[in-house]
């Protein structure tokens, strides 16, 4: 059986979003070229694990991350577990396998200060990129969206009138969004500066360079990190950040935790729990202040 079945498989019957096709298919792509160059093997099914124990070694050599390294290795055991399923392998030769130990991240959300600094200090270019530019930085932070949920954005899932939005998530999933009377305003400034472009060629999307073609990852990853660099000294400026800094923003001020999971578009709330240690140091502080049984 094929990767190209594989993939298949995992795009119509799991329902994997295209950037998780696209990953599977680029990590298996990994291994086949390093079992061709180091075993001159082209038919990765009847690998051993020594084998792929070796791959992982050079992974860690090369200075690739463990949390990357685990990734790939999932994307391989995946692969193999279907291969498995249609009866091409008996033994999945990655079934005991352990996945290497990662440190857990502890992403440090921007503060409202910092947000407030951005949005209402720092001047955007004039013209169509800078409207551009401004409300995807409002509509990451004000929604929660991930990166590609605004990337994929449609004019049709565009509801103005309404004050929401709909994107499409991870598997698929379909979600629908409010969005604050701001960002409406905004959307609409934008939307005749998009229309006033020389020449569109993704019509259908929401998101534009100025030569008319959908954005893509690195123009908002460069985006993003230009303008925060202008009011934080933090590390870490993406995209991502902007989500986390939505949801702890929001549970700082109270809001339920399970609305916060189904803005985000999580299917577990372990998912969205991940962003409740900012919020928790603001717990202390009301507790603190207000608890009768405290000595001031």
């Amino acid at each position: 059986m094929s990767v190209k079945a594989f993939l298949a498989y995992v795009s119509l019957e799991k329902n994997y979003s295209s950037h998780t096709v696209k990953a599977y298919g680029n990590d298996i792509g990994d291994f086949k070229r390093f079992c061709k160059e180091t075993y001159d093997i082209s038919n990765i099914e009847s690998v051993s694990y020594s084998q792929i124990r070796s791959w992982i070694v050079s992974l860690v050599n090369d200075s690739i991350s463990n949390r990357t390294v685990n990734r790939k290795i999932a994307s391989l055991k995946a692969y193999y577990k279907f291969l498995q399923r249609v009866g091409d392998i008996e033994v999945n030769p990655l079934a005991k396998h352990k996945a290497l130990k990662t440190s857990k991240k502890m992403e440090v959300p921007f503060s409202e200060a910092e947000m407030s600094a951005l949005l209402k200090q720092i001047s955007f270019k004039e013209g169509f990129e800078g409207i551009r530019d401004q409300l995807m930085i409002e509509l990451l932070y004000t929604s929660g969206i991930r990166r590609a949920e605004l990337i994929d954005l449609q004019l049709v899932d565009l509801n103005l009138r309404g004050g929401t939005i709909k994107v499409l998530g991870k598997r698929n999933k379909e979600r629908i969004i409010p969005l604050l009377g701001g960002i409406t305003d905004l959307f609409v400034q934008y939307l005749i500066a998009r229309d006033e472009l020389e020449s569109i060629v993704d019509d259908d999307y929401v998101f534009l360079s100025k030569s008319g073609h959908k954005i893509y990852e690195t123009l908002v990853y460069r985006v993003i990190n230009k303008y925060l660099s202008e009011v934080s000294q933090k590390a870490k400026r993406s995209p991502h950040i902007l989500r986390h800094t939505f949801a702890t923003h929001l549970l700082n001020k109270g809001a339920d935790l399970n609305s916060v999971k189904e803005l985000l578009g999580h299917s577990s709330l372990a998912s969205t729990q991940v962003y409740t240690h900012n919020s928790i140091a603001e717990l202390k502080k009301v507790h603190l202040a207000s608890h009768p049984r405290n000595k001031k």
